[in-house]
């Protein structure tokens, strides 16, 4: 199933990652703030393997991977780091399933995509895989396999969930550009080509088909809204401060084909808050300006906060939550 015709999507959630390191506190928050989308919470302050990059790496197959000062550096066989990730993720599962026993409809997974991965994974010899098109191949092929096990999985623990899987790809605009420095800092990889870039998305996307739809995150400007289209993406996760009219085409165009927009529309650091209605107005006034149907909105639009909420306090971080549920009931009850 790539598209969103009989999936019932709920009207706000979380980007993925949230502060301190208590994964039931997490799951509580999360499970508590959104009751019809879910997601399962990252606790990157815990240390390496719980951030964006080793979590993922923990879910390949036949690949593994070490911490350097640098990054994360391929190794030739499972160490105490990848240990390590696959372990916090088992208990941040645990924690989701027990605060979502009986829980039917959405839920999100969050994972890092494949061209995200090749810039951030360094081979033996400190590249990234990105400069390595054969290592490309293996990894976004090694990220498929292990994604089909992890859904799976989730779908085992939570049966009554349809498991909508996000892919972070905030490296994805400078893939495509050649902007992703090498080793030394002096030069950038090459771009890679457009249709390769979105032949591997496309074969990662693929592991949910015919169980829920897949999201593409990237909190970085320039979102590809179409090529992400192309690749199968029934919905597209962005910063909506970071919006240009450049963008606004791709949008219009989005939202006719039926692609379903997660906006990031509430600050994911500590800021005051405005009230929830305001932190919409700008998607309202998208709305009009686009000639779009108001009454689509909320069937449109997911309201979530611009990025992960890994930097924010925890006071502010279950407020920024609660403020995006708030601010989709506003986009629900007065479209106009």
């Amino acid at each position: 199933m790539s598209g969103n015709d009989d999936f019932n999507w709920g009207p706000a959630t979380g980007v993925g990652s949230m502060p301190g390191g208590d994964a039931r506190e997490a799951a509580k928050t999360v499970t508590g703030t959104f009751e019809d989308f879910p997601y399962l919470a990252e606790l990157p302050a815990r240390g390496p393997g719980a951030d964006m990059i080793g979590r993922t790496i923990g879910l390949l197959v036949e690949m593994y991977a070490h911490v350097e000062p640098s990054g994360w550096r391929v190794s030739d066989r499972p160490g105490r780091d990848t240990r390590r990730a696959r372990s916090w993720l088992g208990e941040d599962l645990d924690a989701l399933e027990e605060f979502t026993q009986g829980y039917r409809g959405p839920l999100k997974v969050q994972a890092v995509g494949p061209w995200t991965l090749a810039a951030a994974l360094e081979l033996r010899g400190g590249e990234a895989a990105l400069g390595d098109p054969g290592a490309c191949r293996d990894l976004a092929a090694s990220l498929a396999e292990g994604l089909r096990g992890h859904l799976a999985e989730v779908r085992r623990r939570i049966p009554g969930a349809r498991v909508v899987l996000q892919l972070d790809e905030p490296s994805l605009t400078a893939v495509l550009r050649g902007r992703v420095r090498t080793a030394s800092g002096y030069r950038t990889h090459r771009a890679v080509d457009r249709q390769v870039v979105e032949s591997a998305l496309r074969d990662v996307v693929a592991v949910n088909e015919g169980h829920g739809p897949v999201v593409v995150h990237s909190c970085a400007p320039d979102v590809p809204f179409a090529l992400l289209r192309r690749a199968g993406a029934a919905g597209i996760s962005f910063d909506f401060s970071l919006l240009t009219e450049r963008d606004e085409e791709q949008i219009g165009e989005a939202v006719e084909g039926g692609t379903r927009l997660l906006v990031g529309a509430v600050e994911s650091t500590d800021v005051p808050l405005s009230d929830p209605a305001g932190s919409v107005m700008g998607v309202r006034t998208l709305w009009r300006r686009l000639g779009l149907n108001p009454g689509t909105l909320a069937e449109s639009v997911v309201v979530t906060p611009s990025c992960g909420l890994a930097g924010a306090s925890p006071a502010y971080a279950r407020a920024a939550l609660a403020h995006c549920a708030k601010a989709a009931r506003s986009l629900a009850d007065n479209p106009e």
